[in-house]
């Protein structure tokens, strides 16, 4: 049977429609599809611009329209407050998470004391990840529109292995904000393999290493495939290590080694020159023994910074040895042994003049494993293919390119939802998401629509005020931010959390959805091991009819949708920072001068008026003063009480 799809935009039916398959990057994205007469997977590269999109977003100061991909790149030096990059490290993040790298950014990541997720000044205006890796998205989906003439509005969207529930949604929620329905999420290995053919075969049975270094970013799963099935046998990384971390060395050697003035430290002008002259050097030095360029100094004046390959071998050789630790570590806990030699055991001489088409003979260190796939740009390191190829005992495979094969597995994974790929098996899902309501009667995905079923997820909750000891947990069925807008499905009421302080308690709320679309929701307090569970049938009821129109619904008013939930996060984010202002002003008066109480409680009155407001962005920027302003206080109280709690007492 013909497969009918509605283009949302024009209300126009067209007889195929192409899924396509997306790499959001840290550094790079890139788009791809299954050609329809070749049957493979391409990259597309729209109107010869390039297959890579750089996952880069400028504002211009005039207010115009975002500028996206190598547009931005160019503001990196001349503009680089309103040009912002990596934000997919930022995705499902809060400060907290990220407080000790903010400072590594050009742009400003907001504070706002609170453990919700991170926003991002630009002017008076302030953005989540959510919105930024949307224009990125809606960037990529005009290109693969342009590219193939015809409406594009389904998506396989890939994801590093270790993202939690949390980064998942909110690629989910980006994808949605872009005008995608976003039928998987799958992980980068996952799609790695598919690119090289691995898993097409159903009898097939293998177990591979995917070493991925991008430019933000680093991980290494091992896969086990066998019937069509991918399962994760172990990944280990690190999402602060990539190809931005081999700019930064040498940024910094070349900052000692040449004694270039102090503004290349302080200024984001001469930063991102820096940095951005670090990258050509990492790429030349690829293909080249030297490398030599120039920089331009606050005053005009040129310097001129050379290096060599041996030289940044040494430099980034510790980089390279820290992925060396988390392969070895991925292979231990996926039970293959410890057979492999790792880069200790090799001579950096030899690693240095390793070349990645001829690789030294190798006997495998690991003979459980069938392949080691090469992804990210970033592999293309000589010395990165030489200490993997020799950790792992055999020449790690790099013969589809780097930069592409995440995009090219996610565009075969789209084929396969697409029912273009009858050989190979797929599971039922469940047709709609379920999630439970959370403060301000938005819902909070725990099992995203299309998920493999059985599963079973969670995710972690607290109190929002203090002594508070019933939580009632109210599950949701559908598409749309608000639970107003989607399906009442049932709803618990958890009783005797031990009354303590607003967050302190741990309340794990999980899901387990069984092969027979019955749901058990079970919430379980930490401390007090406190639990009441529930089970309810989430698609009785409704017919396809109905979930079709739910879907449609959460497409066409996904801007309106996101923009609700961004006000009402930010006006619960802001109730709850003027909640911990007022309690640190009660229980702190004494160490705190006339003038200061006077100005925190201006500004917590500037706060009360924006939350009467409509506007999301007033309240971010009246938070983000309030923050501003208190933080000095709250740093000199905390010194006060830590030296009244160690006074008279010796510290051995």
């Amino acid at each position: 049977m013909a497969t009918v799809a509605i283009n949302i935009a024009t209300g126009t039916f067209q007889q195929e429609e192409i899924i396509v398959g997306i790499d959001l990057g840290t550094t790079n994205s890139l788009v791809a599809y299954v050609h329809p007469d070749s049957r493979q997977p391409v990259a597309i590269n729209d109107q010869g611009r390039g297959s890579i999109v750089p996952s880069v977003v400028h504002f211009p100061a005039d207010g115009s329209d975002p500028l996206i991909g190598t547009e931005a790149r160019e503001y990196l030096l001349t503009d680089p407050q309103r040009t912002i990059y990596s934000v997919k490290r930022l995705l499902g993040k809060s400060y907290g998470d990220l407080n000790a790298h903010a400072d590594q950014l050009g742009y400003k990541v907001i504070d706002d004391n609170s453990e919700g997720l991170v926003k991002i000044r630009v002017g008076d205006r302030f953005y989540s990840p959510i919105e930024l890796s949307a224009d990125i998205l809606k960037e990529l989906r005009a290109r693969a529109e342009h590219a193939l003439k015809t409406p594009v509005n389904r998506a396989v969207i890939t994801v590093p292995a270790y993202f939690n529930d949390s980064q998942r949604q909110a690629t989910r929620d980006a994808g949605r904000l872009a005008g995608l329905e976003v039928l998987r999420i799958v992980n980068e290995p996952t799609a790695a393999a598919l690119a090289y053919g691995i898993g097409l075969d159903p009898d097939e049975e293998k177990t591979v290493a995917v070493y991925d270094l991008g430019g933000g970013t680093f991980d290494v799963s091992i896969l086990r495939i066998q019937q069509g099935i991918f399962e994760v046998l172990s990944t280990h990384g690190d999402t602060y290590l990539g190809g931005d971390d081999m700019d930064r060395v040498v940024a910094e050697h070349w900052t000692s080694a040449f004694q270039l003035p102090a503004a290349f430290r302080s200024d984001p002008h001469l930063q991102q020159q820096l940095r951005l002259a670090a990258e050509m050097a990492k790429k030349y030095l690829s293909q080249h023994t030297d490398f030599t360029t120039h920089l331009t100094d606050q005053t005009g004046q040129n310097i001129t910074v050379t290096l060599t390959r041996a030289q940044f071998n040494d430099l980034i050789r510790p980089l390279v040895e820290r992925t060396i630790a988390a392969c070895r570590q991925a292979v231990q806990d996926a039970g293959l042994g410890n057979e492999g030699k790792g880069v200790g055991g090799f001579k950096g001489e030899d690693l240095a003049k390793g070349n990645p088409s001829h690789p030294p003979t190798l006997s495998p260190s690991y003979p459980k494993l069938d392949a080691v796939l090469l992804v990210g740009g970033s592999t293309r390191v000589p010395l990165v293919y030489d200490a993997v190829s020799a950790f792992f005992g055999q020449p790690a495979n790099n013969s589809l390119n780097p930069d592409e094969v995440v995009a090219l597995g996610a565009a075969i994974q789209a084929d396969i939802l697409a029912g273009n790929r009858r050989d190979v098996l797929l599971l039922d899902v469940t047709p709609l998401t379920l999630g439970i309501e959370t403060l301000g009667g938005l819902l909070d995905p725990i099992i995203p629509r299309n998920s493999k079923i059985p599963t079973k997820a969670g995710r972690q909750y607290t109190t929002s005020v203090d002594g508070q000891v019933n939580l009632k947990i109210g599950v949701y069925q559908g598409e749309r931010d608000q639970v107003s807008q989607n399906r009442k499905l049932g709803e618990f009421i958890l009783s005797g959390i031990p009354a303590m302080p607003a967050g302190l308690p741990k309340v794990d709320v999980n899901f387990l959805l069984n092969a027979d679309g019955i749901l058990q929701v079970e919430a379980i307090e930490l401390r007090s091991n406190t639990r009441q569970q529930v089970e309810i049938k989430p698609q009785y009821g409704l017919t396809d009819d109905q979930v079709e129109q739910m879907l449609m619904d959460s497409l066409v008013n996904a801007k309106d949708d996101v923009a609700a939930r961004l006000l009402i996060e930010a006006r619960t984010a802001a109730e709850q920072l003027l909640y911990q202002v007022n309690n640190f002003v009660r229980k702190n008066r004494p160490h705190l001068t006339e003038e200061e109480l006077t100005a925190t409680e201006a500004q917590a009155e500037k706060v009360r008026a924006a939350l009467a407001g409509t506007e999301r962005d007033p309240i971010l920027k009246s938070m983000d003063e309030l923050d501003e302003l208190t933080r000095p206080y709250a740093e000199r109280v905390m010194n006060i009480s830590i030296q009244q709690a160690m006074a008279g007492k010796k510290i051995s």
